[in-house]
């Protein structure tokens, strides 16, 4: 009887223990719950911010963040440990099919336009330069001596330029990569003859402890191609020529979505553009995926 007892109290605690986890636990919806979120670190500003608010809007969302160059992290996407990934490309048609064939449609919605920089070192007289120009480089075929300076061998950075130019093997001289967009500015602001390659939004939400390497640098304008958008006169990355889509080095935000169910990821990525969303991406300089209209309050003062 005294070993029966122990054994229905051992029962009873098991069970109260199951019941209290079962009652704390955070039901997983559109606005709660938890989502791991692999990101291209070029966006890790805008996307901290939007996560920032959507956790204030909806405190039981819970969001683990990780992240990594394009090249490394998209592995992880595609052998399904990791099911939402911000990018600035698409999936390519063999890495959405390994998807489907697991029965999953990725869901890929825009909701960002990034900007591409060029930066100089701020006691350079030349400010601008020409896309023909940086082809050039990226090819090894100039010959004024200018030099880029990139954040990574694996970024999505190099990959936009390197289709850009049509090559797939970077020259043994002018082009040159680094650890991380931090590493350009610094590079950049202590040298004359180089000419740095980082995302606007890196740039605009720039920490503190970079304000001093910022100050020694100057954005570079920048003209496109004869006969392309952009081709009449040197264009900077501002948030109106992101917008218009003049300035020439664009590129979009992406996040894909490969949950397959209604979970904490659908519902962020259909926050991400909806007008809350959009509106945190035109504060923070970028141009949104659809510019919202403006609602307007007319009093009777008759």
């Amino acid at each position: 009887m005294k070993h029966l007892s122990l054994i229905l109290l051992l029962f009873v605690f098991v069970a109260c223990k199951r019941k209290a986890k079962k009652e704390n636990a955070v039901e997983e919806t559109r606005t709660s719950g938890s989502v791991k979120i692999l990101v291209d670190e070029s966006f890790s500003g805008v996307l901290g911010d939007q996560v920032d608010v959507f956790k204030a809007d909806y405190p039981n969302a819970t969001f683990n963040i990780v992240k990594g160059n394009e090249n490394k992290i998209i592995p992880t996407f595609l052998n399904d440990s990791t099911r939402v990934i911000i990018l600035s490309r698409m999936l390519r048609p063999e890495e959405d099919k390994m998807y489907r064939n697991r029965s999953i449609v990725p869901k890929t919605s825009r909701f960002a336009i990034d900007g591409i920089a060029l930066i100089t070192n701020a006691a350079n007289i030349d400010t601008n330069i020409t896309v023909k120009e940086v082809i050039e480089i990226l090819k090894g075929t100039a010959t004024d001596g200018k030099q880029l300076v990139f954040d990574n061998a694996y970024s999505s950075t190099l990959r936009y330029f390197k289709d850009l130019a049509g090559i797939k093997e970077l020259p043994k001289k002018g082009v040159y990569t680094l650890q991380n967009n931090n590493d350009v500015i610094t590079y950049v602001a202590d040298k004359k003859d180089f000419i740095g390659v980082v995302g606007v939004n890196w740039l605009i939400s720039n920490s503190k402890e970079m304000s001093e390497s910022i100050a020694k640098i100057k954005v570079m304008g920048l003209k496109n191609l004869p006969g392309k958008k952009g081709d009449s006169t040197f264009y900077k990355p501002d948030q109106k020529n992101l917008i218009s889509g003049i300035y020439p080095f664009l590129r979009n935000i992406y996040i894909i979505n490969a949950e397959g169910r209604e979970g904490l990821g659908t519902g962020f990525a259909n926050w991400l553009v909806s007008q809350r969303g959009q509106l945190i991406v035109l504060k923070s300089g970028l141009g949104p995926h659809k510019m919202m209209p403006r609602e307007f309050n007319f009093k009777n003062t008759n």
